[in-house]
């Protein structure tokens, strides 16, 4: 392999929502260096900040029928039964949630838990508290979307945060979704809730890093029921 085939094996894609970002990151990096160079120096360690916070790598899916993959980059800071929000229309009972938190050091793009139709996607206007609270569910500006994958129904839910401005949902209702399908982001830390059918086991614990598109996180059709972790 040549030397720039190797540079370009590690290089990793940009997100184009990232691209006005990066680039004013770089003029005020200029403009800084013009004026002293010390600070120019950290305007070009935040400009390499911004490039990898929109970084967009690519992932392998599994895509076996009933499992069910993470949609965010991030750390697992919530496996609970919870009420899902009422815009989703999934009753008022409790269902199996796992939340995922992303720092503003994860990638920030979203995919799809599973393969399916988006049969809803809603907004709702809220606060922005520390995406990690229990009440960033109830309380927070959210994205939600409901998708059908083979009878059952799972929700993701995007969760704006106390740095987080920007929701971005790249997909519509009635459109298909492959399973770990690029489907929205959120800018500059957030969290991402998946709220599962009842009777579904989570595979993940509290703690646990997930990769987005990647990282089971429960497989409806039963297997890996009864699963134990241990921290290491």
């Amino acid at each position: 392999m040549s030397i720039a085939a190797s540079i370009r094996s590690q290089l990793v894609p940009i997100s184009p929502e990232g691209y006005p970002f990066i680039g004013a990151f770089a003029l005020v990096s200029l403009i800084l260096f013009w004026l002293w160079t010390p600070l120019g120096w950290i305007g070009t360690l935040l400009t390499a900040w911004c490039a990898y916070f929109f970084r967009d790598p690519p992932r392998v899916t599994p895509v076996r029928e009933g499992i069910v993959v993470a949609p965010a980059d991030g750390r697992v800071s919530m496996v609970t039964q919870a009420v899902p929000p009422v815009e989703l229309g999934l009753g008022a009972a409790p269902l199996p949630r796992v939340s995922i938190f992303m720092s503003v050091f994860d990638c920030h793009i979203n995919r799809s838990p599973v393969a399916g139709r988006v049969e809803r996607i809603v907004y709702h206007p809220g606060v922005f508290l520390n995406a990690d609270l229990d009440k960033a569910s109830a309380d927070n500006e959210r994205n939600s979307l409901v998708i059908a994958s083979a009878g059952a129904k799972i929700a993701v839910v995007q969760i704006a945060g106390l740095v987080a401005r920007r929701i971005l949902c790249w997909t519509r209702e009635g459109q298909s979704l492959g399973a770990g399908e690029r489907f929205g982001m959120i800018r500059f830390g957030s969290r991402l809730d998946v709220y599962f059918p009842a009777g579904a086991n989570p595979l993940v614990a509290v703690g646990q890093t997930s990769i987005a598109g990647e990282t089971v996180l429960a497989d409806l059709r039963g297997a890996g029921e009864n699963r134990e972790f241990r921290a290491g």
